[in-house]
């Protein structure tokens, strides 16, 4: 081989070694500090009037979910803001903790600035998003890898929590209680 063939070809090397280095070193950042979440619309948006000048095929209204019922003693229940005061861990490493619950969005993941903090190996650091939409606690998934999941179903859209319904974020199960 020729000195000119060798040093392209150790050049080539430094260049696919810098960037196998970069890739793992965005690969943590995006693991340590999580990716930009999603935002609901506002709910009182789907009662906005529109403009005068807008044409009615041009202006859309969010669609809330439809909520999801759960038959209990005294009908159907949802979980609305004067009903829910707590987190309950029922299994998982924090199982029996218990965590008041404001009118505030609450993030759930490994990450310290999570309002739920689970560290395991299957929560994402923003793994997901307890939320309050209207008079309505909404779960929405925050991309994470393995899922969350709510009353036995996956959560790929915001859906609405049930009362006492189990919510399942990496190996820790947890409810929504009065």
């Amino acid at each position: 081989m020729n000195s000119l063939t060798l040093l392209l070809l150790q050049i080539g090397f430094l260049v696919l070694l810098w960037f196998f280095v970069f890739a793992v070193v965005y690969s943590l950042r995006a693991d340590l500090f999580g990716v930009k979440a999603r935002k609901l619309p506002e709910p009182t948006a789907a009662a906005a009037a529109p403009a005068a000048s807008a044409s009615p095929a041009a202006v859309t209204a969010p669609v809330a979910p439809a909520p999801v019922a759960r038959p209990s003693a005294g009908g159907i229940e949802k979980a609305t803001r004067d009903a829910v005061t707590r987190i309950v861990i029922t299994s998982g490493p924090k199982a029996g903790l218990e965590v008041p619950i404001g009118s505030e969005p609450v993030t759930i993941g490994r990450s310290s600035e999570s309002g739920l903090v689970i560290r395991d190996d299957y929560t994402s650091s923003h793994h997901a998003r307890l939320l309050l939409w209207g008079e309505q606690w909404m779960i929405q998934d925050l991309d994470s890898t393995n899922g969350t999941w709510h009353d036995g179903e996956r959560v790929t859209t915001p859906v609405p929590v049930i009362l006492g319904a189990t919510i399942k974020v990496g190996a820790t199960t947890f409810e929504l209680r009065k």
